[in-house]
């Protein structure tokens, strides 16, 4: 292949995306570039066009020739990539996530089970949150004794699916390919969970709430889809919320109406859809989605591929440290005389970040970002940074995030795990500059 042609390859990218797509995927499914161009012509684009080539790892492919998407259409999602559609799973490309609040058109859906009937009709006859099992007094409460009875919150909370990123793992993980956007940051209208559960009097056995919702089986038969939990310390948190609203309306039939849980800083399968039912367990609960592989990773580190056994793996709690990179897009062309404009989010499963930086030299110096004040704990925060670049020639940029803890992302891939959660590895884009 030319060099003609190798340019060619990347206006293509950016003028007919959907064209390229077919030339450069990679690495399976949608992605096969490996099989395209061959290994010579991959080091001829990184040595000739790369600045920083010299520097990059053994094996890495630029993102420029990695990251392509195949567009769908859903009605209210427009602009989602849609994984899945029985049960519906629906992820927003970066560019859509730039907002600090993210619109509920933009965020991801990551269904279980059918979308129930009351959610889209917005029916509320004869729907009720029942409260029980390791309290003083069981409650049944409907959305009006809710708002009344407890004070009213409203919190900018970020919920991330614990499988975002498992497109990236190898060997392949079992389960939706999401690749970078199954998060979204909303402002949510609720009560505290710890309130409810106050008033509930809840006893010292109490182990873990559990919810149960509405959401019809796939199958049809009278079973649960999903069922998970919270410890209790995650549901005693200020920042724990039984939500009725989302961005200053009603939940979305596709997020919860009439009634969710948002317990952000967990993998979002806590944060139970459709509730009618929350159990304290004197127990770690145990419905559907608790047990065997579900949302669980190793104890310990495994080599790609291993088989580990059910007994040697643990529930995920606290989601690490991430960022995106929102502005400027992937294969952007940039005049190399002006200052290279970044943007972005980053979080935390802890609550909050401490740091971010950025990189254009695959990690050999390091340019601190500025970070916007938190809106409050759980909420993702804007970064913004400027970079100049040295020469023209193909550049990639790195974000790195900080978690209060001192924890980084880490630039490759984390450790695999046999379900493809918690990949954290830092975001990365091309630019061209010319």
């Amino acid at each position: 292949m030319t060099v003609r042609k190798e340019r060619g390859l990347f206006e293509l990218l950016r003028q007919d995306p959907e064209r390229a797509s077919h030339l450069l995927d990679w690495g399976g499914g949608r992605r096969r570039f490996g099989r395209v161009l061959g290994s010579a012509t991959v080091g001829f684009f990184a040595t000739r066009l790369m600045p920083f080539a010299g520097r990059q790892p053994a094996g890495w492919v630029p993102a420029a020739l990695a990251d392509e998407r195949e567009p769908f259409v859903i009605e209210g999602k427009e602009g989602l990539v849609v994984l899945n559609d029985r049960p519906v799973n629906a992820e927003a490309s970066v560019t859509l996530l730039d907002a600090d609040v993210t619109p509920s058109s933009a965020h991801f859906v990551r269904n279980n089970g059918l979308v129930p009937e009351r959610a889209t009709s917005r029916d509320l006859t004869g729907w009720a949150l029942r409260i029980d099992g390791e309290v003083e007094r069981s409650l049944t409460l409907d959305l009006d004794d809710l708002k009344r009875s407890h004070q009213n919150h409203v919190a900018r909370l970020t919920l991330e699916c614990g499988g975002n990123g498992r497109a990236g793992f190898r060997p392949r993980a079992r389960g939706n390919q999401w690749t970078l956007g199954a998060v979204g940051c909303a402002e949510y209208r609720g009560v505290r969970l710890k309130d409810v559960l106050a008033a509930a009097g809840v006893k010292p056995s109490a182990v873990y709430v559990g919810y149960y919702g509405e959401d019809p089986h796939l199958s049809g038969a009278d079973q649960v889809a999903i069922s998970r939990g919270v410890p209790m310390a995650k549901a005693l948190d200020d920042h724990t919320l039984l939500a009725w609203e989302m961005n200053g309306e009603p939940l979305p039939a596709m997020h919860g109406f009439p009634l969710r849980l948002v317990a952000s800083g967990f993998p979002a399968s806590v944060s139970g859809k459709w509730l009618h039912r929350l159990w304290v367990r004197d127990r770690v609960h145990d419905g559907p989605k608790m047990g065997g592989m579900s949302y669980r990773v190793p104890r310990y580190p495994v080599a790609p591929g291993t088989q580990v056994p059910e007994e040697d793996m643990e529930i995920i709690e606290a989601m690490p440290v991430k960022s995106l990179i929102t502005r400027p897009a992937t294969g952007i062309e940039h005049p190399v005389a002006a200052p290279l404009r970044l943007r972005g989010h980053a979080w935390s499963g802890e609550g909050s970040v401490s740091a971010m930086h950025v990189s254009l030299d695959f990690g050999q110096t390091w340019t601190e970002a500025t970070l916007a004040t938190q809106a409050n704990p759980f909420a993702w925060r804007r970064w913004s940074a400027e970079l100049r670049v040295p020469m023209p020639g193909y550049y990639e940029v790195f974000a790195r995030a900080t978690g209060r803890d001192g924890r980084q992302q880490p630039m490759v891939m984390p450790g695999w795990n046999p379900r493809g959660y918690l990949n954290n590895a830092m975001h990365r884009i091309a630019v061209r500059v010319v």
